[in-house]
């Protein structure tokens, strides 16, 4: 028989973890390598920006891990970044992954890093389409984040393109997020 304890030990070292419905793959869970360095990020924070990364969709966890790979690889081996950029990105699969996570400044927007915190789409959407399980995701991972306050209740929202010459984050979720409640023109 299991006691409470040794049960209670269990759940906490369980490395996904619920953040209002929606569960986080963490970056061990994932496969990814840990930071070279982090810089820390402060708390109400006034911005969110949604990105694309462009690159491969991904419909499975497996997939999705193999993606997340690709892509810290790409910001930590071509670009000589830390980490992955993002703090968090939420694949095909309706996963919420974790990149920075919370509390590390990303390296998502340029300027705009110490002020925000970056969530990315794995995938291109100017072509590929946001299922409602990513919209689901990314919008209770927000809500989280005001929970959690990380981000101010009265946060912008952003996408990329608003403050960076670029197609980011694609245009269809460009079209999805002008409809939220905290995207500003």
């Amino acid at each position: 028989m299991v006691s409470k304890v040794a049960l209670l030990l269990a759940v906490l070292a369980c490395s996904q973890y619920l953040a209002q419905g929606v569960y986080v793959v963490s970056k061990a869970e994932w496969g990814g390598r840990g930071p070279k360095w982090t810089v820390a990020l402060g708390n109400y924070l006034n911005y969110a920006i949604i990105h694309h990364t462009a690159g491969a969709y991904c419909e499975t966890r497996a997939q999705c891990n193999s993606v997340l790979q690709s892509v810290q690889s790409y910001h930590m081996d071509s670009l000589g970044w830390p980490d992955i950029g993002y703090n968090f990105l939420i694949g095909g699969d309706g996963n919420v992954y974790e990149g920075r996570g919370w509390n590390n400044m990303g390296a998502h927007a340029a300027e705009w890093n110490p002020y925000s915190i970056g969530i990315s789409f794995l995938g291109n959407y100017n072509w590929d389409t946001l299922e409602p399980n990513m919209i689901s995701a990314a919008k209770q991972l927000l809500q989280d984040a005001v929970n959690r306050g990380q981000l101010s209740s009265g946060y912008v929202l952003y996408g990329h393109r608003q403050v960076s010459a670029t197609e980011c984050p694609g245009t269809h979720i460009w079209n999805e997020i002008r409809g939220w409640s905290h995207w500003s023109a």
